[in-house]
Protein backbone atom coordinates (compact mmCIF):
# COMPACT_ATOMS: atom_id res chain seq x y z
CA UNK A 1 0.00 0.00 0.00
CA UNK A 2 1.06 3.13 -1.08
CA UNK A 3 0.04 6.75 -0.49
CA UNK A 4 1.29 9.71 -2.82
CA UNK A 5 2.40 12.04 -1.15
CA UNK A 6 3.07 14.15 -3.77
CA UNK A 7 -0.75 14.20 -4.87
CA UNK A 8 -2.36 14.06 -1.62
CA UNK A 9 -4.59 17.09 -0.90
CA UNK A 10 -5.03 16.39 2.95
CA UNK A 11 -8.51 15.94 2.50
CA UNK A 12 -8.08 13.00 5.69
CA UNK A 13 -10.79 10.90 3.72
CA UNK A 14 -8.38 8.02 4.62
CA UNK A 15 -8.02 8.80 8.49
CA UNK A 16 -11.32 9.01 8.77
CA UNK A 17 -12.34 5.62 6.85
CA UNK A 18 -9.86 3.35 7.90
CA UNK A 19 -8.11 5.15 11.21
CA UNK A 20 -6.53 1.28 11.70
CA UNK A 21 -4.23 2.11 9.12
CA UNK A 22 -4.17 5.65 7.99
CA UNK A 23 -3.29 8.75 9.84
CA UNK A 24 -2.47 12.35 8.95
CA UNK A 25 0.93 13.53 9.57
CA UNK A 26 2.55 16.67 10.73
CA UNK A 27 1.81 18.32 7.59
CA UNK A 28 -1.69 17.31 6.84
CA UNK A 29 -0.95 14.61 4.56
CA UNK A 30 -1.92 10.83 4.47
CA UNK A 31 0.52 7.87 5.99
CA UNK A 32 0.04 4.45 6.46
CA UNK A 33 2.36 4.10 9.11
CA UNK A 34 2.09 0.79 10.55
CA UNK A 35 2.59 -2.32 7.17
CA UNK A 36 1.20 -4.59 10.38
CA UNK A 37 -2.25 -3.73 10.29
CA UNK A 38 -2.78 -3.67 6.58
CA UNK A 39 -3.38 -7.03 6.29
CA UNK A 40 -5.95 -6.86 9.11
CA UNK A 41 -8.17 -4.16 7.45
CA UNK A 42 -7.24 -4.73 3.69
CA UNK A 43 -11.18 -3.85 3.44
CA UNK A 44 -11.22 -0.72 5.20
CA UNK A 45 -8.25 0.25 3.07
CA UNK A 46 -9.92 -0.18 0.10
CA UNK A 47 -12.66 1.96 0.80
CA UNK A 48 -10.46 4.52 1.89
CA UNK A 49 -8.47 4.51 -0.90
CA UNK A 50 -11.38 4.21 -3.32
CA UNK A 51 -12.95 7.62 -1.11
CA UNK A 52 -9.77 9.35 -1.68
CA UNK A 53 -10.71 12.29 -3.56
CA UNK A 54 -7.09 12.78 -5.27
CA UNK A 55 -6.55 8.71 -6.32
CA UNK A 56 -3.45 9.45 -3.95
CA UNK A 57 -3.62 5.81 -2.69
CA UNK A 58 -2.65 2.50 -3.76
CA UNK A 59 -3.95 -0.62 -2.63
CA UNK A 60 -1.82 -3.88 -3.77
CA UNK A 61 -3.46 -7.05 -2.75
CA UNK A 62 -0.29 -8.91 -3.79
CA UNK A 63 2.34 -10.68 -1.09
Amino acid sequence: MTVDRDRCAGSGMCALTAPEVFEQDGEGLGTAPDPSSWAEHAEAAAEAAGLCPVGAITVSTGH
